[in-house]
Parts: C-alpha cells; structure tokens; sequence
C-alpha cells in the first residue's frame, strides 16, 4: 500500500520483460526506473514487467488512485490494447502512449547516430543505418510503428540510407542486413535487452555476413531517462 505520508502523484513503467527468465529483464527496468526517478523527485515512479507473475497487481496496489501507466513498447500493439487493459481491470489508472510514439524520440536517436557516427570518424549521411525491429505475425501496428518512426528518423537526421528489418515478418533482419555495406550501424527498435536483441537479432547479423556495427536498444540509449521523464510530465499536466 502506499504510504500515507508519500503524497507525491505516482507513475509505474510497463515492460514486457522476459517470460523465460523473468528477474534479469525486472532489474533492468527497475535501473531505467531509478534513473527516471531521478529526474522526477516530486513524482513516485515505480515499475512492472508483465512477465513477473503478480508484480503489476503489486504496483498498482503500492501506487494507489490515479497512477499514471507508462507502456515501455515501441508500439501500439497486442500487448498495450489487449493485454495491459485486461491486467489494470477495475484500478483507476491512466495510461500514456508508449515510449515509441514519443514525438521527441526521433530527434533524440538522430542525436545519438550522428555521435555514433562522429565516434568512428564517419559522416552519418554517408552511412547506411539499419533499423532492427521486432514485427509480428499477429497484426500490422509493430510493422507501421517501426516504418513511422523511421520515416522520422531519416527526415530529422537527413538521411536516406536506412533500411528496416524484422525478427517476425518480412522483410527479415537477415535480408535487409545482407544490403548493408560495412560502413553501418544496426539500431534495434526495442524498449528492452532481451531475447529477440541478444540472440535472434545478433544470429540474423551473422547470418547476413553484417560487416557493421551492432548498437544498444533505443530503450537503453543515454537519454532515454529524461525523455521518459518529460513525458511523463506532460500526461500529468493535461
């Protein structure tokens, strides 16, 4: 239960996090929630993967009335339109977009890729960029949200080198990968580490004979916190 002194308004952050091994992938988002916390100390953030039997029912209950939810997907799909509603049931929740429709997230990834760029002594419009995304068989929204966004991507970083692929449809990362030169950074379009980046992502790399650089997940690039964090504030402000 919430404290009765802690009269702070309360936001949990929503992961899918891993099924097979639910407790690495719970750390990891409670880090992401620590470090947002501290860019909102006048707001209570905790945190729920919906592979941790119980954990969100939990939460909610340490949260109390009118928690904000924040789906830490990269889309509008199965899991923020049917399976998170079905799960905050009878609570008086609130819940945001989730973190790939931020309309401040392509800016911050062009930021990110030019440095990357910059780093390695390369000129990002001259570097092919491939977006490694999850897909589904289920329905067309992880597709349309991965084609959306990178569609931004390649306007504010002024680009037309990027290419996407995806674990569970076509066009696949092995085949989009196998059209990339050397000169190229692999973004994975996903909130967390899990199994999807680690193995399938990284065999489909080496599948494809990808000469390029593979980087972290946009869920865990550096300034993910504050971005979370600025949106946050403005759901609690309208």
């Amino acid at each position: 239960m919430p404290s009765p002194t802690d009269t702070r308004p309360a936001a949990i952050l929503v992961a899918h996090g891993q099924p097979s091994a639910p407790a690495p992938a719970e750390a990891a988002l409670s880090q992401l929630t620590q470090q947002v916390q501290a860019e909102l100390p006048h707001t209570r953030v905790l945190s729920a993967t919906l592979a941790m039997p119980g954990r969100l029912e939990q939460v909610c209950e340490q949260a109390g009335a009118d928690a904000l939810v924040y789906p830490c997907f990269m889309a509008r799909g199965w899991f923020t339109n049917q399976v998170l509603p079905k799960r905050l049931a009878g609570r008086s929740t609130r819940t945001t977009d989730p973190l790939g429709s931020d309309p401040d997230l392509p800016a911050m990834v062009a930021r990110f890729l030019h440095a990357q760029a910059e780093k390695r002594g390369w000129v990002l419009s001259e570097t092919d960029l491939l977006l490694a995304a999850h897909g589904s068989a289920r329905g067309n929204s992880a597709a349309e949200a991965a084609y959306g966004f990178a569609e931004a991507l390649s306007a504010v970083a002024n680009t037309t080198r990027l290419t996407v692929g995806f674990v569970e449809q076509r066009p696949f990362v092995t085949d989009a990968a196998g059209k990339c030169g050397t000169q190229t950074l692999c973004l994975p379009f996903f909130a967390q580490q899990g199994d999807h980046v680690r193995n399938d992502i990284t065999k489909a790399l080496q599948d494809a004979g990808f000469a390029g650089d593979l980087l972290p997940v946009v869920g865990l690039l550096p300034e993910i916190p504050a971005l979370i964090a600025a949106g946050l504030r403005r759901a609690f402000d309208t």
